[in-house]
C-alpha cells in the first residue's frame, strides 16, 4: 500500500498531545490536490473537537518544499475537459481548499506551520492561515499566478491587502519571489528559526504541560518558539521588499492599473530583484494582471469571510476562461514559454470582459455557508 499523501500523528506531551500533519508528496514538492485538501480538512475537524489535542504542527516532507502550490496540471485537465465550464474537479478543489484555508485562519487551537523551502500558491494559503508561522533560511515564497493567468488566491486578497504600503499589489502583479525576512516584514510569517532546530522545536512542544485553555496554549507555543528565534537573529537573510519600498511605492503610483503596469514593465534597472519582478509582469497575462488588480481593490476593506467568497467567484470564472488553460499549457504542459495571451496590453481588455470575471456564475456562492467566527 502506498503511503498517504498527508501523514497525521498524535505526539504525546507532558500533558495533552500535539497533532502533527505532514504534507507528503515530496515528488511534486507537496503540491496540494483534492485528496490532500480533504484529508487536511478531516483531520482539522477531528482535532478541533478533541480535548486531548492542544496544538497542531504542520510541515512538509523533504527539504525542498513545504508546499509548492496546488496541483495546477489537474486544474488544467479539468479546464480543458469542459471549456466554458462548469469545470467540476477544479471548482470543487477551489471551494474545498478555500474552506480549509478559512478554517485555518479561524481555528481555535494554536497551529504552528514550519514553512521551510518553497512556499507558493496553495502552500502560502496554508501557512498564512496558521497562528504561528515559522520561516527558515531556505524559505522561498512567491505567488506567480500572473504567469499562468490565475490570481493570488487562497486568502491572498486578504494578506496581500494587509501588507505594508503597495507591497502586496507589487508582489501580486509581478509574482516576485521573497524570502524569510520579507515574509516577516510583510506579515505573512511570525518567526525566523534555522532549519537545523526543527526537531528540537518539536521536542520542546512535546515537553509542555498543555492546558484546556486555547489562550494559555497559544502563550506556551510562543514561549517555546521565542528562544529558538532569539538564537537565530543574526542569521536572517537580506530582505528585498523593505529595502525596495521606495521603488515599489513609486512604481505602483499610477492613475489606473494600466499606468501601474506601464511603470513596472517600463522600468530600466540593473537591480536583479526588480528586473526579475518587471519581467514576471511583462511576460504574464495582461488580462490576469487586470483581474488581479481589480480583485485586490474590490476586497481592500473586505472581511476574511467576504474575501474567500469573492475569491471562489473569481477562481470559478477564471478557470472557465481559455486564458488560464493557455497559461498553464505554455509554462507547465508544453513548456514552450510562449503563451498566446488574449490581449497584448491591459488597455486592450474590454470593460465588459473584465466585468464578466466579477459576475457570479451560479445562483448561490459555494462558500455562502462559511460562518465560523473570525
Amino acid at each position: 500500500m502506498s503511503e498517504s499523501s498527508v501523514l497525521c500523528s498524535e505526539l504525546p506531551a507532558a500533558a495533552g498531545k500535539v497533532g502533527r500533519i505532514t504534507l507528503n508528496l515530496e515528488s511534486t514538492l507537496n503540491s496540494l490536490n483534492l485528496e490532500m485538501v480533504n484529508l487536511l480538512q478531516a483531520q482539522l475537524d477531528a482535532w478541533r473537537d478533541d480535548p486531548t489535542i492542544a496544538a497542531v504542527f504542520i510541515d512538509g516532507a523533504g527539504e525542498k518544499a513545504f508546499c509548492a502550490g496546488g496541483d495546477v496540471q489537474a486544474l488544467y485537465a479539468s479546464a480543458i475537459a469542459s471549456p466554458g465550464g462548469p469545470c467540476d474537479y477544479a471548482e470543487t478543489f477551489f471551494a474545498r481548499e478555500y474552506r480549509m484555508n478559512y478554517d485555518l485562519h479561524t481555528y481555535p487551537k494554536p497551529v504552528i506551520c514550519w514553512g521551510h523551502g518553497i512556499v507558493m500558491g496553495g502552500g502560502l494559503g496554508v501557512m498564512a492561515g496558521c497562528s504561528h508561522r515559522i520561516v527558515t533560511e531556505r524559505t522561498r515564497i512567491a505567488m506567480p499566478e500572473v504567469t499562468i493567468a490565475l490570481f493570488p488566491d487562497v486568502g491572498g486578497s486578504w494578506f496581500l491587502n494587509h501588507m505594508p504600503g503597495n507591497a502586496g499589489e507589487f508582489l501580486a502583479l509581478t509574482g516576485a519571489s521573497i524570502n524569510a525576512t520579507d515574509a516577516i516584514y510583510t506579515g505573512i510569517a511570525d518567526r525566523f528559526i534555522g532549519s537545523e532546530h526543527k526537531q528540537a522545536v518539536i521536542d520542546a512542544l512535546c515537553k509542555q504541560g498543555w492546558s484546556a485553555s486555547n489562550e494559555e496554549n497559544d502563550g506556551l507555543v510562543r514561549s517555546v518558539l521565542r528562544p529558538f528565534a532569539e538564537q537565530c537573529i543574526g542569521t536572517w537573510p537580506a530582505g528585498q521588499v523593505e529595502p525596495h519600498m521606495a521603488s515599489i511605492t513609486a512604481l505602483c503610483d499610477g492613475d489606473n492599473v494600466h499606468q501601474v503596469i506601464d511603470n513596472i514593465t517600463g522600468l530600466e534597472t540593473e537591480d536583479p530583484w526588480l528586473a526579475k519582478a518587471r519581467d514576471g509582469l511583462a511576460h504574464g497575462s495582461k488580462l490576469a494582471a487586470s483581474w488581479i488588480h481589480r480583485q485586490l481593490w474590490e476586497t481592500r476593506h473586505a472581511s476574511l469571510l467576504e474575501v474567500f467568497q469573492a475569491e471562489i467567484q473569481l477562481a470559478t470564472t477564471v478557470v472557465r476562461h481559455p486564458e488560464f488553460a493557455e497559461g498553464v499549457r505554455a509554462l507547465l504542459i508544453d513548456k514552450d514559454r510562449k503563451p498566446s495571451w488574449s490581449y497584448a496590453a491591459s488597455r486592450d481588455v474590454p470593460g465588459s470582459v473584465l466585468d464578466s470575471f466579477f459576475t457570479a456564475p451560479w445562483d448561490s456562492n459555494p462558500l455562502a455557508d462559511l460562518s465560523r467566527g473570525e
